[in-house]
């Protein structure tokens, strides 16, 4: 029996943040262990036993037919983390999302225009992956996007109030 080798699955989003530098927002995602505080749609975030692993969870709402809510958990261990070029790179071990193989980096990067004049900071999620079954590439890089897009936001709303 022959078994075909699927491809990787590779991608890119980007988000730019107006008024904000990137000294500011870097120590955001050099904290590993509380990536809840940046995307609010992970209930909890820690760190697991002795190590750079952490657990990230999110509860499910019951479906709409009556069914229980149903908690997703993903185990990440840090890869390498570059506070001169502000890049942190992670891969995901267990979980119970279908994900066999993810390696994800988060690079914030300097001065990056904006136009009009305005100077911000430019944050890229890429990643690397196997196929999940169940999903397609365009279904999860638009996850990844839409993240990325909500944790811009509420860095900038952070910022604001500081």
């Amino acid at each position: 029996m022959a078994v075909q080798q699927q491809s990787k699955w590779e991608g890119k989003a980007i988000a730019n943040l107006k008024g904000a530098k990137a000294e500011q927002v870097w120590p955001l995602f050099e904290d590993f262990f509380n990536f809840e505080k940046l995307l609010p749609t992970i209930d909890t975030c820690y760190q697991v036993k002795d190590g750079l692993i952490r657990c990230c969870t999110r509860t499910m709402p019951p479906s709409s037919d009556g069914g229980e809510s149903i908690i997703k958990w993903c185990h990440e261990r840090l890869l390498a983390v570059d506070n001169i070029e502000r890049c942190l790179t992670y891969e995901v071990l267990d979980n119970n999302m279908g994900i066999r193989s993810y390696v994800a980096t988060f690079k914030v990067s300097d001065d990056h225009d904006i136009g009009d004049d305005e100077v911000g900071c430019q944050i890229e999620w890429s990643f690397v992956a196997d196929p999940i079954d169940g999903l397609t590439l365009e279904f999860f890089f638009g996850y990844v996007d839409s993240s990325l897009q909500s944790m811009a936001e509420n860095i900038e709303k952070a910022l604001e109030s500081t």
